[in-house]
């Protein structure tokens, strides 16, 4: 009845009737306390027939203060006790690491509170009345183990994912590493080869230093052939030019073998193969990055 009233489950509103049931109690004290006020006031002072007004009035201001004191501690009694029951709530709660709110402005609700007193009509009539509790016994319930298992069981899931993280990171590592490796067991192979091109350029340098010294000891030779004769100017002019055309041939003929050389070089069977394991793993350390970074 309750679910369908107040939106609650069976527990919470075991916990309702509970609370309804120490509060109407609290109010039947109450109640009778204001009772017997007129009661005393009717067996200590309505001992005369006749009673002037000033003595009414002195009788009903001597109501007015008992009833008004007693009521007052009642409303103020009630509220100390609303407050202990919401610092039972709020707890609970913190227990949990949760935020409770409440809406003050509901509390003045007059559907909500007529949807309250139906259900206190209809759960504490005489014909379903269940037996009064003592006031003082209903505490708040204890946390239940079904949280407790909900909570263990979220923290072995979470310590499980931990744990396949961590096998995955130290097989990335393993990989990681390894490709560190191969990469500078690469990075030696390119120096060595670098090593090797240098040995050949240094060869080609060699045969131009040569060329340049031949070149150069000709043309001493005939600056001395002209210096020691003009007869033969011409001749030697014309030496000189053929001198010039086969030093520009050389140049072209050995130009020629460079490029032959390094097009030999590239044909080997090491240089392809050397060539092509170098970027199949550049492509392997490129593929590990992208999978190190996601």
């Amino acid at each position: 009845h309750l679910q369908a009233e107040l939106g609650l489950n069976e527990h919470h509103q075991h916990e309702v009737i509970s609370y309804m049931r120490f509060a109407r109690f609290k109010r039947g004290l109450c109640l009778k306390t204001v009772d017997s006020c007129f009661q005393d006031l009717k067996d200590s002072r309505l001992v005369e027939e006749t009673f002037t007004v000033d003595e009414v009035i002195d009788m009903l201001d001597g109501l007015q203060s008992v009833v008004h004191s007693e009521v007052e501690s009642e409303l103020i009694n009630t509220t100390y006790t609303n407050v202990l029951l919401l610092r039972q709530l709020f707890s609970q709660a913190e227990k949990w690491y949760l935020k409770l709110q409440t809406d003050v402005s509901d509390l003045e609700n007059r559907e909500l509170l007529e949807q309250v007193a139906e259900f206190e009509k209809s759960e504490f009539t005489s014909s379903n009345k269940k037996p009064t509790a003592d006031p003082v016994k209903p505490k708040l319930a204890p946390l239940n183990e079904g949280g407790t298992e909900l909570l263990n069981k979220t923290v072995a899931r979470l310590q499980e994912e931990n744990e396949k993280l961590k096998t995955r990171l130290k097989t990335i590592e393993t990989q990681a590493t390894a490709a560190l490796d191969e990469k500078s067991k690469l990075e030696k192979s390119l120096r060595d080869l670098q090593m090797i091109q240098g040995d050949q350029k240094a060869n080609a340098n060699q045969d131009i230093t040569e060329l340049e010294n031949k070149v150069a000891a000709l043309k001493a030779q005939f600056e001395k052939t002209l210096n020691d004769t003009t007869a033969n100017q011409k001749f030697l002019e014309e030496d000189l030019v053929t001198t010039k055309h086969d030093l520009l041939k050389v140049q072209d003929q050995l130009s020629a073998a460079e490029k032959e050389l390094e097009k030999k070089f590239q044909q080997t069977a090491a240089y392809r193969n050397m060539k092509e394991i170098l970027t199949k793993k550049n492509e392997q350390i490129k593929d590990l990055r992208r999978r190190l970074s996601k």
